[in-house]
């Protein structure tokens, strides 16, 4: 790993007696880690001197994905405890809904993925707003590949009233439903659009405490304001 460090410090390249100086080596130790480094795809020999390989840049990628959702869940955990409660960050993506990140608490547990997300996004509050920023086209087409199903009494029960219904939402308005997706639970999302990426913040209560859905989206919204740097980051994710 020290090897790792000392060449990632040198984009040009760097010949093996100073990376051996530079992490504290024997330089027959570093010899012999450099071969099995260059081995395994973590470093490349380029004309004397050792650069970072294939392997070490998904590895670099992979430790930046982690710090970017990092970022995203504590952006969530503070609305989470500011709001009290579940926060949900999704986006729409490749032609599919993909849940980034969830923070929610004991107390106020998240929804229950008990339908695939993916395939119910006519049904909950973060599909439906999702799928209101697109157009027309790519709300057909995702239609195609889930179909509308009636998940509840108070699921929307066919393509074309869901169609309907997505035409009647303003691209920026606040999206909500109750009951739609799941028995005992209401919702609320927010869009967030980021070039031409379609995401949502949301949250959800449970039906018995609808009254607060209204207050926590629009205290959501103002937040919102404040923090949406840090979500317009991980549309890169």
């Amino acid at each position: 790993m020290r090897l790792l460090e000392a060449a990632a410090t040198h984009p040009g390249g760097a010949p093996a007696k100073q990376l051996a100086r530079e992490a504290g080596l024997a330089l027959p130790t570093a010899y012999h880690l450099l071969r099995t480094l260059s081995h395994e795809g973590y470093l490349r020999r380029e004309k004397g001197v050792f650069v970072l390989g294939d392997a070490a840049e998904r590895l670099s990628a992979g430790a930046a994905e982690q710090n970017r959702r990092a970022m995203i869940g504590e952006t969530l955990e503070y609305w989470r405890d500011a709001i009290g409660v579940p926060v949900y960050f999704a986006l729409y993506r490749d032609g599919e809904i993909e849940i980034v990140s969830v923070a929610d608490t004991a107390g106020n547990p998240a929804v229950e993925e008990w339908a695939d997300f993916r395939e119910t996004g006519h049904a909950h509050a973060i599909g439906q707003c999702l799928l209101a920023q697109l157009d027309d086209a790519a709300r057909r087409d995702h239609l195609d590949r889930h179909p509308v199903r009636s998940l509840t009494p108070n699921t929307v029960r066919d393509d074309r009233t869901f169609l309907r219904r997505l035409e009647a939402v303003g691209r920026m308005t606040p999206v909500t439903e109750h009951q739609e997706y799941a028995l005992g639970t209401v919702c609320a999302a927010i869009p967030v659009t980021v070039g031409s990426t379609a995401a949502t913040v949301a949250i959800s209560v449970p039906s018995s405490q609808a009254s607060r859905l209204a207050p926590a989206t629009r205290l959501l919204q103002e937040e919102l304001g404040k923090l949406l740097r840090t979500l317009a980051f991980s549309i890169s994710i």
